[in-house]
């Protein structure tokens, strides 16, 4: 522990952000806040939280909410809390972190974000294929730039300097 805490000092420890899932075929949630129920569709997913389009106004950041999910392994029942508004670059999307759930729920959570996950609905694999695509990209550039004979200018310039 010790050799942990000197290593960050001054450097708090950043654990990796869950993998969040987008969620597919516009899955209806139901939330409840303050005995008030409507309906919201679920947009992204994660062990700890995601975002929702829900029919309200947006509630202010910390409201609290019964999150009611219904999933091919059975219903999904957690407290929740709603969190800042436009959360993955859309505006009328409420992010939410969750506060508990029971073991059953947890285990039911836990395995419908697997299956999406294999089915391929992981954000990762989307920064995956975009990282190819930026690398792929930049190589056909560069590749552009080297036959029009720009990187030897480029490179003789940055030797003057030095």
């Amino acid at each position: 522990m010790l050799s942990k805490m000197a290593q960050g000092v001054g450097k708090p420890e950043k654990s990796p952000r869950p993998e969040r899932i987008r969620v597919p075929n516009r899955e209806r949630v139901l939330l409840t806040v303050d005995g008030h129920k409507f309906v919201g569709i679920l947009q992204r997913l994660s062990l700890t939280g995601g975002s929702v389009i829900h029919t309200e106004q947006p509630f202010p950041n910390a409201t609290l909410a019964r999150l009611d999910l219904r999933t091919v392994f059975g219903k999904v029942t957690a407290q929740i809390e709603l969190l800042h508004t436009r959360a993955d670059g859309i505006t009328a999307a409420q992010a939410f972190r969750f506060l508990s759930m029971d073991s059953t729920c947890t285990t039911r959570l836990k395995t419908a974000i697997e299956k999406m996950r294999i089915a391929g609905f992981s954000d990762v694999e989307e920064e995956r294929a975009f990282a190819k695509l930026f690398s792929e990209c930049l190589s056909t550039l560069r590749g552009h730039m080297d036959r029009a004979g720009i990187l030897g200018v480029l490179r003789k310039k940055v030797r003057d300097k030095t």
